[in-house]
C-alpha cells in the first residue's frame, strides 16, 4: 500500500483515484432539483455540427458516441475512466493553440455543467470524474491546463506557466458554456467545479479570480500556499538526500504513524484506528528512539532527529518559522526530490536544466517563485465578488494528508473567517470539512469516500455525495450540516462516519453505540 499512497509527490500531487464504482446510473428520480432532459437538440447531427470555431475554442473533433452497451474512452490518463452507458457527444479541441479541452455532452442532460479539475503536473484530462458524472446526466469538461504530460520542460514556457496557474481553467469554463448553449440550444442552468490536489487549487483560484465562472466549487486538498508547501517538500528531501543515515524510510514513517495512532486513538472516546482530531494529540516521536541494545520497532537517534525536524515547523535560514509544521501522526514521502519539484525551480524559475538542487535556498527560492509564478498561490481572502453573487464553495481536506498538509488549508479557512466576521458568517457561503485519517484526496484508515474527486458517487444523495450536497445548497438553499463518508477498517469491514463543517468535529456519543454507524457521532464544537 505504501508504494501506491506515496509514489507521486510534486508541486501539485496527483490524487490517488479509486477503482471502485459508486451508486448506479441516472438521476431521473433524483430528489435534488433534477432538470428534464433536452434530447431534441442533442443528436448525432447536432454533435457533428460543432466542429470548427466556437468563440476561442477550436473544435478539432466532435464525435457522436452511442454506447453498445457501454463505451470507455481509450487513454493513458492517470484519471482512469469508467464505462459510460449514455449516448453523448464527445468534443475535443484547443484554446489559443496550446490549451487542451475536452467535453462530454450527454443526450439526456440534467441541465448542469461540471468541470473536472486536474492535479500533479496536469497535462491530461480528468476522465475519471467526467465518466462518473456524465453517467449521472451532467455535461462535463476538463482541460490539460495548457500542456501535455509528455511535454518536457514546459515550465520554462511563460505562457504555459500562466495557463497552468489560472488561465486555462477559466478559458475552458467560458468555452464550455458556449459549447453547451450551441449543442442544447439553451445555457446550463447551473455550473459546478470538482477537483482535488491541483484540482482543488484550481477551484480556489476560480473562487478568488473568476468568481462568475461557477455557481459552486468543490476544492479538495487544495494546498492554498503551494509555493511554501513546495519549499517544505524540497528542503526536507534535500536534508534526507544529504544525510542518508538519517533519511527516514516508508517503514520508519509506518512505525511513527502507528505509534501516534495508538497513543491518541481513544481521545475521541472510541478505539477505531483513527486520530479523530490530531491537534489534540501530543505524541512525541522521541518515544520511538532505540534504547541501548534495541534494534527492532524503534528509530536510530539520527532518524529521530531528522523526523522531528520534518514534523516541526519549517524554519528559514535565520531560524524563523515559515509554516506551522505537521499535525501528529502525519507521514511524508521518503527519498530525493521528485522530478516535478526539481522542474519547478530548474525550468520554471531558473530556466536551467542543469540547475544544482543542492544550491536550494529556502527564503530566496520561495521569493523567486512568488516573483515568477505569482498566481500559483491560492490563498487570497479577497472574495467579495464571489460572496456578493451568493455562490458557494466546499473545501475538504484529509487530516493525515502527507502531500498538501492540513495546516495551510485550515489556516486559509480561518483567515477567510477572520476577514468576513467569523466562522458562522463565512459558513453561509464557504464550508470546510476535515476528514479524519484520510490521506491525499482519498485513502488512509479514516472515512475516505463521499463523492469527492475520484471517489465513488451516490447520485442524488446529498447526505453522502459532496457534489449533490453542493447542488442542494446552490439550488435549494440548504447548506450541508453533515456528510456521511464511507471507509474500511483494518479488518476489511465498512463503516460510515459523519464529517462536520469546521470548526465542528464528529464526537462519539458513547453509551455503547456502534462506531461504524454515523448515528454514533454528533457534530460539536
Amino acid at each position: 500500500m505504501a508504494s501506491m499512497r506515496y509514489a507521486v509527490l510534486a508541486v501539485m500531487v496527483l490524487p490517488l483515484l479509486s477503482c471502485a464504482s459508486g451508486g448506479a446510473g441516472g438521476v431521473a428520480n433524483a430528489p435534488v432539483g433534477a432538470a428534464p432532459p433536452r434530447e431534441a437538440a442533442a443528436s448525432p447531427a447536432a454533435c457533428a455540427a460543432l466542429a470548427g470555431r466556437i468563440g476561442d475554442l477550436m473544435v478539432t473533433a466532435a464525435t457522436p458516441v452511442m454506447p453498445a452497451p457501454a463505451w470507455t474512452v481509450e487513454t493513458d490518463s492517470s484519471y482512469e475512466p469508467l464505462p459510460v452507458t449514455r449516448p453523448l457527444c464527445r468534443v475535443e479541441g484547443t484554446i489559443e493553440g496550446n490549451i487542451g479541452f475536452e467535453a462530454w455532452l450527454p443526450h439526456d442532460w440534467n441541465g448542469r455543467l461540471l468541470a473536472g479539475g486536474v492535479g500533479g503536473p496536469a497535462g491530461q484530462f480528468n476522465y475519471r470524474d467526467m465518466s462518473r458524472r456524465t453517467e449521472e446526466g451532467f455535461a462535463t469538461f476538463s482541460t490539460d491546463s495548457g500542456h501535455k504530460k509528455t511535454q518536457t520542460r514546459w515550465m520554462a514556457d511563460a505562457k504555459a506557466r500562466e495557463d497552468y496557474e489560472h488561465r486555462a481553467t477559466h478559458l475552458s469554463a467560458v468555452a464550455a458554456k458556449a459549447l453547451v448553449e450551441r449543442f442544447y440550444g439553451a445555457p446550463a442552468r447551473r455550473s459546478y467545479f470538482l477537483g482535488c490536489s491541483g484540482g482543488g487549487r484550481q477551484a480556489l483560484k476560480e473562487m478568488q479570480v473568476y468568481p462568475a465562472d461557477f455557481d459552486g466549487v468543490i476544492a479538495g486538498a487544495p494546498g492554498p500556499n503551494m509555493p511554501l508547501q513546495s519549499v517544505r517538500m524540497m528542503w526536507f528531501s534535500l536534508r534526507a538526500k544529504q544525510n542518508p543515515a538519517a533519511a527516514p524510510t516508508d517503514a520508519d514513517w509506518d512505525l511513527y504513524e502507528k505509534a501516534a495512532t495508538n497513543a491518541c486513538d481513544t481521545l475521541d472516546g472510541v478505539k477505531d484506528g483513527i486520530i479523530s482530531h490530531p491537534p489534540a494529540c501530543r505524541f512525541d516521536i522521541a518515544a520511538l528512539a532505540c534504547k541501548p541494545g534495541e534494534a527492532k520497532a524503534c528509530l536510530a537517534p539520527e532518524k529521530v532527529a531528522l523526523m522531528r525536524e520534518i514534523i516541526a515547523p519549517l524554519r528559514d535560514e535565520a531560524g524563523k518559522p515559515m509554516d506551522g509544521g505537521l499535525v501528529a501522526g502525519v507521514r511524508t514521502r521518503p527519498g530525493p526530490p521528485s522530478p516535478l519539484l526539481r522542474a519547478m525551480w530548474a525550468d520554471g524559475i531558473y530556466d536551467d536544466p542543469d540547475w544544482d538542487e543542492d544550491s536550494f535556498r529556502r527564503t530566496a527560492d520561495l521569493a523567486a517563485v512568488h516573483a515568477k509564478m505569482p498566481q500559483l498561490r491560492a490563498d487570497s481572502t479577497a472574495i467579495d465578488p464571489f460572496l456578493a453573487g451568493d455562490r458557494k464553495a466546499i473545501i475538504y481536506q484529509g487530516w493525515a494528508d502527507p502531500s498538501t498538509n492540513a495546516g495551510p488549508t485550515i489556516d486559509y479557512y480561518s483567515a477567510l473567517a477572520e476577514r468576513y466576521g467569523g466562522f458562522d458568517r463565512i459558513s453561509d457561503n464557504v464550508r470546510l470539512f476535515m476528514v479524519p485519517g484520510m490521506y491525499h484526496c482519498r485513502g488512509g484508515p479514516g472515512p475516505e469516500a463521499f463523492g469527492g474527486s475520484g471517489h465513488p458517487t451516490w447520485p442524488g444523495q446529498p447526505d453522502r455525495d459532496i457534489l449533490w450536497a453542493m447542488i442542494r445548497w446552490v439550488e435549494q438553499g440548504q447548506a450541508p450540516e453533515q456528510l456521511n463518508a464511507t471507509g474500511k477498517s483494518a479488518d476489511g469491514k465498512s463503516f460510515v462516519r459523519p464529517l462536520c463543517p469546521y470548526p465542528a468535529r464528529a464526537v462519539y456519543k458513547g453509551g455503547g453505540a456502534d462506531p461504524a454507524s454515523p448515528g454514533a457521532f454528533e457534530c460539536a464544537r
